[in-house]
């Protein structure tokens, strides 16, 4: 039997069918199994619009156990346990496995059309279960200690590719589990992302807040940067303390900065206070993106945000089993927060020959407004002190 937070997912996931009018969907992606059966495993799950949720695994054979959990060689076998003839609409996972998963998985359903269930299971995972928030809730706890030891990681002579790597291997004696999940093909990055001086302007290929010149392998992040003095080192290094994820963003210094990076790291910490304030159940997302752009133009920060070669349309995303979840914050989204969203806000400047400054936290939206789940001391740290 299926914990009560696990039902609560496959009664949300039934919701959406029943809407839809769709008779079943299966999943098969590592990171959908994991929401909904608490395990990854190979094989699939079988999620009908009415009734129990089946699961039918191939391996590994440790986990079947309870009801509805069937110990198989191959997928073909959901035939044995469904009646696959009779579902005449089936949704599957069509942007996260590959065309030959895909048509294999939809030759079980010769009589069904096919429906996309990316975007559905997409949509029910903006909203966590309770579970699903405690969980966030620990991890991030643990995110803000593994943050406090960065100022004691620092040595004169680093680069920033140096720096991070101290940072990881202290994260990972936190219990950090190391594995940054992304959603899409696309989307790759370290543990993290750490930018000193000019190389937080870089551009990259990938759809983060910032860039980073990074190496050719991996063209993002950290590229070897000597850390000097006058220079801003942002450090975003995620925090996945078990399944979920946390984001949390500070910035930190080598010794004294100009004054125009001390009064744009101000406006950033400003803008969570003005905008997270406004973090109500209800509240469209473009709304909030279009508020904290308003602050920034009247400020003459416009420049700067997000990025100056290469500027990011977002200020925030949603997070969960993956980094980058629903909602977005960007002037284009017809999002609305709803009571047990997980958010990151993160509005970020660029400055020439500095690098980048502002800070980035976790909120959870609850009945009462924006709960910060990432409190941690928010002023520029001198690495150097």
């Amino acid at each position: 039997m299926l914990h009560p937070d696990y039902q609560l997912r496959v009664q949300r996931i039934q919701a959406v069918l029943q809407q839809a009018d769709i008779d079943a969907l299966v999943i098969a992606s590592n990171v959908n199994l994991l929401y909904i059966f608490g395990h990854i495993f190979s094989g699939l799950a079988f999620i009908p619009r009415e009734g129990n949720a089946q699961f039918f695994i191939r391996r590994p054979q440790t986990l079947v156990q309870g009801e509805g959990v069937h110990g198989v060689r191959k997928i073909e076998q959901i035939s044995e346990y469904v009646d696959t003839e009779k579902i005449s609409s089936i949704a599957l996972e069509l942007d996260e496995q590959t065309y030959s998963d895909v048509q294999r998985q939809a030759r079980l359903f010769p009589n069904a059309s096919l429906h996309n269930a990316t975007s559905i299971l997409r949509e029910v995972r903006r909203v966590k279960t309770p579970l699903e928030i405690e969980q966030i809730r620990q991890g991030a706890e643990q995110h803000v200690r593994a943050y406090s030891f960065i100022k004691g990681l620092y040595r004169s002579g680093m680069t920033d590719r140096d720096l991070q790597i101290e940072i990881e291997r202290r994260m990972r004696q936190e219990g950090s589990v190391g594995l940054f999940r992304c959603f899409g093909t696309a989307m790759e990055i370290y543990m993290g992302s750490l930018l000193a001086g000019d190389n937080a302007a870089a551009p990259s290929p990938y759809d983060f807040a910032l860039g980073g010149a990074g190496t050719t392998a991996l063209p993002l992040g950290s590229n070897g940067t000597l850390l000097e003095q006058g220079m801003a080192v942002m450090i975003d290094m995620a925090g996945n303390y078990g399944v979920y994820y946390s984001d949390l963003t500070r910035t930190y210094s080598i010794g004294t900065l100009p004054d125009e990076a001390y009064r744009l790291h101000e406006l950033s910490c400003r803008l969570h206070r003005d905008i997270m304030q406004q973090a109500h159940p209800g509240t469209l997302c473009a709304d909030l993106y279009n508020e904290c752009l308003a602050i920034v133009e009247a400020e003459g920060a416009k420049p700067y945000f997000m990025g100056t070669e290469l500027q990011a349309q977002f200020v925030g995303h949603g997070l969960g089993l993956q980094i980058n979840e629903l909602p977005v914050l960007t002037g284009r989204s017809k999002d609305v927060l709803e009571e047990g969203m997980v958010i990151a806000f993160e509005p970020k400047f660029v400055l020439p020959k500095i690098g980048a400054v502002g800070i980035e936290n976790t909120y959870l939206i609850t009945a009462s407004g924006a709960e910060n789940l990432t409190p941690a001391p928010e002023e520029i740290i001198d690495l150097t002190k």
